[in-house]
């Protein structure tokens, strides 16, 4: 299916490489596998749909998406905000299963049942909803969500940046009858899976809290560097060929060294794809606003502000994800008036500043590529 363009083949359109993990070509799987299903699909009977869909069509009757999920389908079009028709026929994915596209913050309709009369009023993916909930409205602020993985969105604006850095391409946020808010992100597959990776299979922690202490234990990494492609390597390398390594060991390397590095591990990845950003972008980052279970760890938080040397933020609220969805859906309904109102919500927890000398941070990330460079090309 990628043909002579490879996976970049539908990236123009989509703002996304030819990939799996996306819905477009699981779609096309199961129609294939499940002929009887084609016919059915066509009429119209059987539909697709992301989980918001699903949650919409539970509450309303209604088979509806927003931008921001539909956009993660592989079969939206970014410029059109309508599903693309050359994509549905590379795919084979008849356009009367699909649902239809509505902005983020849109009242959908009124929700039956027990809760009869309440208008459900927004819908927005998990990253973009975090973007929403950190208040990153302007073009130029990027937020970071740690979690098992990490995803680093940055706001492009009313305009969309076609990638060529193995980022991803999508819709932040629509509200109502407004123009489009474009993203970058840069998704990260292994970070806090890494430390349940040293507690559940080394056994050198026994819960993740302790990564911190262990961590504490060391001055530095002993020249230890830790890449976790466990799977693969996501953004901005896109290589499935991938696997982890550990580089650098001496015998002077102990598990506070490993627990160190683990942590590093996830600043690296993350400076890799903001890196790109930049680059892509020609905006810097005059900031990191972050989120997720990981920001509890200071240690992280201050090695994450130093690579990257500007400002790591996290708010008052952590919980990002479901304030962004509260945020759309309250100004749909007219509980608050603007996006200004939502900003003067959003306060700081806490702020780490970069204290790292550049010749350090140089050092330290020519040393992080070059073990990036060794887990390439590991299966053939």
């Amino acid at each position: 299916m990628a043909g002579q363009a490879g996976t970049d083949r539908f990236r123009d359109a989509s703002g996304l490489p030819l990939a799996t993990y996306f819905a477009g070509p699981k779609i096309r799987w199961l129609l294939d596998e499940r002929p009887e299903l084609r016919a059915r699909a066509e009429s119209g009977e059987v539909v697709f749909g992301t989980l918001d869909t699903w949650l919409i069509w539970r509450l309303t009757g209604r088979h509806a998406t927003d931008v921001t999920n539909a956009s993660r389908t592989m079969l939206m079009n970014l410029s059109t905000l309508d599903w693309d028709d050359r994509l549905l026929d590379a795919f084979g994915v008849p356009r009367a299963m699909l649902p239809e596209i509505l902005p983020s913050s849109h009242v959908y309709g009124e929700a039956r049942g027990d809760i009869g009369g309440v208008p459900v009023a927004s819908a927005l993916g998990d990253q973009s909803a975090a973007l929403f909930g950190q208040t990153c409205f302007d073009p130029g602020q990027a937020k970071c969500t740690y979690g098992t993985g990490s995803f680093l969105l940055l706001n492009t604006g009313t305009t969309p940046v076609r990638s060529e850095r193995g980022l991803l391409t999508t819709v932040g946020y629509q509200i109502g009858d407004c123009r489009p808010v474009y993203a970058l992100e840069g998704s990260i597959a292994v970070t806090g899976a890494l430390v349940q990776w040293l507690r559940d299979n080394l056994g050198i922690i026994s819960s993740a809290p302790e990564i911190n202490e262990l961590a504490a234990t060391v001055e530095d990494n002993g020249g230890c560097y830790f890449v976790p492609a466990f799977s693969g390597l996501f953004a901005p390398y896109w290589r499935t060929d991938a696997r982890g390594v550990i580089a650098g060991l001496t015998g002077y390397v102990t598990k506070g060294h490993l627990a160190r590095a683990a942590l590093e591990a996830t600043g690296w990845q993350v400076k890799d794809v903001a890196d790109a950003m930049v680059a892509e972008s020609d905006v810097n980052i005059a900031e990191l606003r972050v989120d997720g279970g990981m920001t509890a760890s200071d240690l992280l938080m201050q090695f994450q502000a130093d690579v990257l040397d500007v400002p790591v933020v996290r708010p008052t609220i952590a919980e990002t994800t479901a304030l962004g969805a509260a945020y759309a859906a309250g100004l749909a309904v007219g509980i608050w008036p603007d996006l200004e109102t939502l900003r003067a919500n959003w306060h700081a927890d806490a702020e780490w500043q970069s204290r790292m000398p550049a010749a350090d941070r140089d050092r330290g990330y020519g040393l992080w590529r070059k073990a990036v460079e060794r887990s390439l090309n590991w299966l053939d």
